[in-house]
């Protein structure tokens, strides 16, 4: 969602936060703005749209000596988007100005108490009256004026407020919005939204948690507790990204280049945790005993979107080779209906920016019903990481094109992990099985390393046939089903093709009724348990006119019969299928919205993390 930076230090401030939004720009936004600081005088430039046009509006702007300031892009949630409902946005005065990420949900009363005492509104936002009830509330101390006046509001919240009366110090506020601080040796500090803004900075960084503020000064920074103003003791985490890994490195886009990293960041996941000579999975920073695991009764997965397909192909696995019931569960859905949870259930909530609002809720709702919560994430020292009992880190790096590749074919990678390690905790996965499982997956790497040319030259050709057509049909069944629901998400998220996912076996049951020499249809057909089933449903399709593509395996004769077009894949284990087969219908998604012309990067109303209900 939206994207916060900001810096106060020796530096000039308005190229960092023109730099540090930029990589911001994943999380969606519709408009930019920044402010800063000079000769005791506010700043202040907005515009609608992508950055570039706040980018040209600093090129006319001259003696940009400032070294203390905010920036932010939006994603409008009230009012329209808009230069006047973009921030930063100031009180009364225009000595004090205020960014915000999340959102205020008694903005109403708040905003009709104040307009009675006199406030003029210059926005439709709910942000604006944040830097009205902070006015109200100045009295030499921007820090007790801002604890004052959030004490006013419901909702989530991350904040940046700079005041001209102390024209030294940056506060920053987090309340069910993410927040991180960059800290530098010699001085200067940081806030972003998220990690790779402060990449190029710092690798140093320490994250808020809910209900936690932080006063960043030239030389200083401390953090305390919103409520009563405690000390709060923080831990300065290390990151090991570089900069350079938020870049594109040559690609066209980063989904492109996120497509063409996964199988190095497939080894990275597993990298370490499996010993190739057994197929043994260690995992300690799950951080819970044998014999814990062994009293497990059930085990919910709860997620959203792209990572709600992961756990439901982390069910199959599951319950195949550990023997235990596994609930799949919508996270907002999750944490609304009537749970049936208590210590006996195991909850796997997975997030890739672990900052994910709904399924957040619904860690925090199951942790407080007794559950034992592990949580897969991607980013280091995130909410749910640090709320979880215990942690399995994807190694997928930083994920910038929207729509999401790695960071989901590293979440298959680290459940597969989970399942082997449970199967032999729990012992209900043999030796022998384990060995070959594992194997399996330590081959994935190379074999996808050597497939992705080809598999671009061949979804490419077949992107020029589809690329115009108005709807989608795919299909899978079994493991592979869920693979068909990612990647008919993948096709509508960034081309705007309207795409439906179907069981293979439900085709009968009314997607069949759409079927017409005009209807792609994309089924996945391994060589697997239910291959006859699948080839079954597909000659419904070819004997009704669609048009079929077929992804299976090289060498089954088959495919060339039946489809229109085909993709061959390499012989794998039959439960690693999901990874693979996954890659071509990324790829095919890329192909298509690029002769489309689509923002691939940053698909339209769509947000890298979604951090607000």
């Amino acid at each position: 969602m939206c994207g916060i930076v900001g810096y106060v230090g020796e530096r000039r401030v308005v190229p960092i936060i023109l730099e540090g939004l930029k990589r911001l720009e994943y999380r969606g936004y519709d408009s930019a703005g920044l402010v800063y600081l000079q000769e005791g005088r506010l700043h202040k430039y907005r515009s609608e749209g992508k950055l570039a046009n706040l980018e040209e509006k600093m090129e006319k702007v001259a003696d940009l000596d400032s070294t203390i300031g905010l920036g932010h892009t939006r994603w409008a949630t009230h009012g329209a988007p808009s230069e006047k409902n973009a921030h930063p946005h100031t009180d009364c005065t225009g000595e004090l100005v205020v960014v915000h990420n999340g959102i205020i949900e008694n903005y109403h009363t708040l905003r009709e108490g104040l307009q009675a005492r006199g406030h003029v509104f210059q926005s439709e936002t709910d942000t604006e009256v944040l830097a009205h009830l902070i006015e109200e509330q100045l009295d030499g101390d921007l820090v007790a004026a801002v604890r004052k006046a959030l004490a006013q509001v419901v909702g989530s919240y991350a904040l940046g407020v700079m005041w001209t009366g102390e024209p030294d110090i940056l506060v920053a506020v987090r309340n069910q919005s993410p927040l991180v601080l960059g800290v530098k040796e010699g001085g200067g500090c940081l806030m972003a939204s998220d990690i790779p803004a402060l990449l190029p900075y710092t690798k140093q960084v320490i994250f808020l948690d809910d209900q936690e503020l932080a006063v960043l000064g030239r030389n200083h920074w401390r953090v305390e507790s919103l409520v009563g103003g405690a000390a709060v003791t923080k831990k300065i985490h290390t990151i090991d990204w570089n900069a350079s890994m938020a870049e594109k490195g040559g690609y066209k886009h980063f989904m492109l280049k996120e497509i063409y990293e996964q199988p190095q960041a497939i080894l990275n996941t597993y990298r370490g945790r499996v010993d190739p000579e057994t197929g043994v999975v260690d995992l300690p920073e799950i951080g819970l005993a044998a014999e814990k695991l062994c009293g497990i009764e059930r085990i919910a997965l709860v997620a959203c979107g792209t990572s709600w397909h992961a756990a439901l192909v982390a069910k199959y696995w599951l319950e195949k080779w550990v023997g235990i019931p596994v609930e799949v569960d919508i996270a907002s859905e999750f944490r609304y209906r009537r749970l049936l949870v208590n210590d006996k259930v195991l909850v796997i909530p997975i997030s890739q920016s672990g900052e994910t609002a709904d399924t957040l809720a619904g860690l925090r709702r199951a942790k407080a019903m007794g559950a034992t919560v592990v949580t897969i994430c991607n980013v280091v020292g995130s909410t749910m990481t640090r709320e979880a009992d215990g942690v399995i880190y994807t190694h997928a790096g930083p994920e910038i094109g929207v729509a999401s590749t790695k960071a989901f074919t590293c979440q298959l990678t680290a459940l597969f992990l989970l399942t082997l390690y449970l199967g032999r905790v729990r012992q209900t996965i043999t030796a022998a099985d384990g060995l070959a499982l594992a194997q399996g997956l330590l081959s994935l790497p190379a074999m996808l390393e050597g497939e992705l040319p080809r598999l671009q030259e061949e979804t490419a050709v077949i992107a020029e046939e589809f690329a115009k057509s108005r709807d989608f049909l795919y299909l899978g069944r079994g493991v592979n089903f869920p693979i068909a629901l990612e990647g008919a998400l993948k096709l509508k998220e960034i081309s705007y093709i309207h795409a439906e996912g179907y069981a293979a076996g439900e085709l009968k049951h009314g997607p069949i009724a759409l079927i017409d020499d005009e209807m792609p249809v994309l089924a996945l057909v391994p060589q697997d348990g239910v291959y006859e089933k699948v080839i079954s449903n597909v000659e419904e399709v070819k004997a009704r006119r669609g048009r079929l593509i077929l992804i299976g395996s090289a060498g089954d004769a088959s495919l060339a019969r039946i489809g229109d077009r085909c993709v061959a894949l390499p012989a794998l284990h039959e439960d690693l299928a999901p990874i693979l087969y996954t890659v071509p219908l990324q790829l095919l998604s890329y192909e298509i919205a690029s002769l489309r012309g689509c923002d691939v990067d940053q698909p339209r109303n769509l947000a890298k993390s979604v951090t607000v209900e």
